[in-house]
């Protein structure tokens, strides 16, 4: 009677050194850690200047009718007002920025963190419109209130 015997084909990979990389494991320690702590560095630059990026001022304001109550659904407009010298250009260009006042009657638009000037205006059906300027210096919120006055039945 033969006896067979069979033998598994898996290898064991617990031995030392032989989970790092092939490329990985001449390189000494010393550098690895010079190299991860020289990625990590320009990582946080990285993100440092993102948020230097993205500083913004906001412009924000509440709409009221003329009884007290806050008019929600209200057309609020940002334009960029024009240059105070003749000549002088806008530091920002933008285009008019639409939105409708929410249920409460809040607005907000977030603008570019530079010393400028807007004009921001408001309109409701059966209501007069009105409009009022806004001046930003930098990273900051400016709050501005509209109280509409109905207008005259006809």
């Amino acid at each position: 009677m033969m006896r067979t015997t069979r033998t598994s084909t898996k290898r064991k990979t617990e031995s030392a050194g032989n989970d790092i990389p092939a490329p990985v494991r001449g390189i000494p320690a010393a550098l690895l850690t010079l190299l991860a702590l020289t990625g990590i560095a320009l990582l946080l630059t990285a993100a440092d200047k993102k948020t230097q990026q993205e500083s913004f001022a906001l412009v924000t304001g509440t709409v009221f009718r003329d009884t007290g109550f806050t008019l929600g659904g209200a057309e609020v407009t940002l334009t960029p007002a024009p240059p105070e010298k003749p000549g002088e250009k806008p530091r920002v260009k933008m285009k008019p920025i639409k939105l409708a006042s929410d249920p409460r009657g809040e607005f907000a638009f977030r603008v570019p963190a530079v010393p400028m000037r807007y004009n921001v205006s408001v309109r409701a059906a059966g209501f007069r419109s009105q409009q009022k300027p806004v001046s930003i210096s930098g990273d900051e919120r400016v709050d501005v209130y509209f109280r509409l006055e109905a207008e005259p039945k006809k």
